[in-house]
């Protein structure tokens, strides 16, 4: 499958420097358990362009990553090998067609039975690698976090925006979604919320920033099979300034990381992402956090999936 899949990447940095003896790129996919594939676009920004960056800047900072953790261990024994960078050359002006080369790419990937991480890039990618999974598992929730509800039935001139994806994936693909650190909300996307509560649910940032008391109940709300989103926007601009829409009144680093720890344990993820991250020139810090991030879903996935 790998040969397939180079026909769409760019070359790139591998995600974290890991103590590997793979004999070869074929070897290292086939022994891997977790894929890594950056998206690198941000066709549709309305505010502050620059996420078609964050894949870059990920991995770059992923390299200083500690290997062991002192939650889950040696997280990278379960096998990370980064296929490259999304290829978007042609197409970086169309996201409907940039959705549609995700969607090729991660379809491959996940019929190979891996676990995909994808590296954004702006929210629109989701929805392609999304189509992947539910193919696969019909019954497919998504669990977003995100400043925003991204229920637009369209933005900016089409459907295909940052701000629709989860109008996409509801609609479209049939998915529930719940969604967590809200704080931005149109009119438009409230009426949508109150006449679909059997699809999405919504877990506004004031109600749980400084609580648990909502982790079972947004848990109830997801079906066996779990995909991930991450907006990085959903975190306080505290910790993470470096994102196009920058919204006060986030959530925190140790908050997040235990609901999801929760979410892991109780149902089967099958793949996550991580979007919306504006690098910002001087500040690593964010770019840091951002591949944290990542490390430590792969070490959810790790002990609570795989091991289990």
């Amino acid at each position: 499958m790998l040969r397939d899949i180079r026909q769409y990447v760019l070359s790139s940095l591998q995600f974290g420097a890991f103590p590997y003896d793979f004999k070869s790129d074929s070897d290292a996919y086939k022994h891997s358990k977790i894929i890594i594939m950056g998206v690198p676009f941000d066709g549709t920004a309305t505010y502050q362009t620059g996420t078609k960056v964050g894949p870059y800047a990920i991995l770059n900072a992923s390299i200083n990553v500690e290997p062991y953790d002192d939650e889950l261990g040696d997280i990278y024994s379960a096998g990370i090998f980064t296929v490259g960078i999304l290829n978007l050359e042609e197409i970086h002006t169309d996201a409907k067609k940039v959705i549609e080369a995700v969607y090729h790419v991660s379809k491959g990937i996940v019929k190979d039975s891996k676990f995909l991480v994808t590296l954004g890039g702006e929210h629109s990618i989701s929805q392609g690698v999304i189509k992947a999974y539910k193919e696969k598992y019909k019954k497919l929730s998504v669990l977003q976090l995100d400043a925003h509800l991204d229920l637009m039935e369209q933005f900016g001139g089409t459907p295909y925006s940052h701000a629709s994806v989860s109008r996409r994936v509801a609609e479209d693909l049939r998915c529930k979604v719940t969604s967590f650190g809200v704080r931005v909300v149109s009119k438009e996307e409230q009426e949508f919320v109150e006449k679909s509560k059997n699809a999405v649910s919504v877990f506004y940032a004031r109600d749980i920033y400084n609580n648990d008391d909502w982790h079972e109940e947004a848990i109830e709300t997801l079906e066996d099979y779990v995909y991930i989103t991450l907006d990085v926007d959903g975190f306080d601009i505290s910790i993470m300034p470096a994102t196009g829409t920058p919204v006060p009144g986030g959530l925190g680093w140790y908050r997040t990381l235990d609901f999801l720890r929760k979410v892991y344990t109780n149902r089967k993820v099958v793949g996550f992402d991580v979007v919306e991250l504006k690098p910002n020139p001087g500040n690593e810090a964010p770019n840091f956090l951002a591949a944290n991030l990542v490390y430590k879903n792969i070490g959810f996935y790790n002990k609570y999936t795989l091991l289990s």
